[in-house]
């Protein structure tokens, strides 16, 4: 969710088949509304499904979801929404937060896609958005990087207005 802005469902639906490793995309076959997509991935996120398939997955697991339960009698089933929640929770907890939830990871990647320079359409697409209006809703964006944001426009339109005066006052 932080590393490519899915959503929960698509996390907990993701199956084997939909990890595109050598694109470095994922396939969400069933997006919000049943709409697909293809979303790119950081290397970053098949590194770290590559450790959770290789060190946490229980072997005995016959699902071809990626994510499965780890504990107790549903150990190696889909993971369900309650589990998703927990990990969450708890990783919450061991990092001080005060709150975090799975929609805010969400939140927090297309922040920080759009502050990372990412154009508004391309992270329209990424999120499965229908319209950009959604997709500014997701946009929290830091004081400071809008402060940038504006002395770096205003440092070309400048450059703009410094090159049109020299070229009239020749």
């Amino acid at each position: 969710m932080v590393l490519g802005g899915l959503r929960r469902c698509e996390v907990l639906g993701l199956r084997m088949e939909d990890l595109r490793l050598g694109e470095h995309q994922v396939f969400v076959a069933d997006g919000k509304g049943g709409h697909q997509r293809l979303v790119p991935m950081s290397p970053r996120f098949f590194r770290s499904v590559g450790l959770y398939l290789q060190h946490e997955r229980p072997k005995e697991a016959s699902t071809s979801y990626v994510f499965v339960a780890l504990k107790g009698a549903v150990r190696g089933q889909p993971l369900g929404d309650d589990g998703l929640d927990k990990i969450v929770m708890n990783a919450k907890n061991r990092g001080g937060l005060a709150h975090c939830t799975c929609h805010e990871l969400r939140h927090t990647c297309l922040t920080r896609l759009r502050e990372a320079g990412m154009a508004l359409e391309a992270i329209q697409a990424q999120a499965g958005h229908r319209s950009l209006d959604s997709t500014r809703v997701y946009l929290h964006l830091a004081n400071d990087w809008l402060a940038a944001e504006y002395v770096r426009a205003a440092a070309i339109i400048d450059g703009h207005v410094t090159d049109e005066f020299q070229a009239v006052a020749k």
